[in-house]
């Protein structure tokens, strides 16, 4: 298993799970837009006795502006 860890965005600091650690790019659903981040460097803990492997993922833009609620 790899695990994503992402910089910057409103997801900012949030690990999720992935497919591949060979991916480039993740596109991700929030709200009602999608937001885009790009893997930066290799991917660390690629061992077999060190966790599971980790990519660091910035965030590159969103489908749409994102308001937060003021309510």
């Amino acid at each position: 298993m790899a695990l994503a860890r992402l910089h910057g965005g409103p997801l900012d600091g949030q690990i999720i799970p992935m497919d591949s650690a060979d991916q480039d790019s993740l596109i991700l659903p929030y709200s009602e837009t999608q937001l885009t981040y790009r893997r930066e460097g290799d991917a660390s803990n690629t061992g077999d006795h060190d966790g599971p492997t980790e990519v660091a993922f910035w965030f590159v833009e969103s489908g749409d502006d994102i308001v937060p609620d003021v309510d």
